[in-house]
């Protein structure tokens, strides 16, 4: 039996499409700058954040529970503007995926843990309207990875069989989760690995008789 041609993309953001914006590395970088206590901030941080990013707390409500639950001499705005400049977008991957669309004529959906301001946030930022036909994240439809229901809801809006989806994320784990559903997914590690495993499907930016006349 012939493996079903892919048709449909699903991708994270974070370490995939840009940089995972709030990650342990920006809230390092955050109690640098702003001279906070960092196991306080991480602690702080894992006990409310999925709360955030399943879209039950707002920003501001994150922001009271890790930062400002006493005086700072710093504004709100200030440190929100340090979170957001942590998501910088991957040009070399988000032109991938826009291309291989055009070439290929994929459905191309988001499936991304994200608390909502950082999700429009990225979603203006990386200019993903021009090519992601829907955003499933976290924040919006209250499942978060690596809930195998926000995989489900991804392949109900996308209406897309399972078999025909390929799944691109940097963490291991929710590609395992991905698959356990049918769907194919790759671990990225890297623009040239995941170049090399999306070719192998049949989704390449070169034509293969183009390469022959080449090689």
């Amino acid at each position: 039996m012939t493996q079903p041609p892919i048709t449909t993309l699903f991708t994270d953001i974070g370490g995939v499409l840009g940089a995972n914006g709030w990650d342990r590395g920006a809230r390092r970088r955050a109690a640098d700058l702003f001279e906070l206590d960092y196991a306080e901030l991480d602690e702080r941080h894992h006990l409310t954040f999925d709360t955030y990013e399943e879209g039950k707390l707002s920003l501001d409500d994150y922001l009271d529970r890790v930062i400002f639950y006493q005086t700072r001499p710093f504004t709100r705005q200030h440190f929100r503007d340090f979170m957001v400049a942590q998501s910088q977008p991957y040009p070399d991957m988000l032109a991938l995926i826009r291309d291989l669309k055009a070439r290929h004529g994929l459905k191309v959906v988001v499936v991304s843990n994200e608390g909502r301001e950082l999700a429009v946030h990225r979603v203006e930022a990386f200019g993903l309207r021009s090519f992601v036909d829907c955003f499933i994240f976290s924040s919006f439809v209250h499942f978060r990875k690596p809930d195998p229901d926000i995989f489900r809801l991804a392949l109900d809006v996308a209406q897309t069989p399972a078999g025909q989806v390929f799944y691109i994320d940097d963490r291991a784990m929710f590609v395992e989760v991905a698959q356990g559903l049918g769907i194919q997914g790759l671990h990225h590690t890297g623009y040239a690995t995941t170049v090399a495993a999306l070719a192998r499907l049949g989704l390449s930016l070169t034509d293969p008789t183009e390469e022959m006349h080449h090689g």
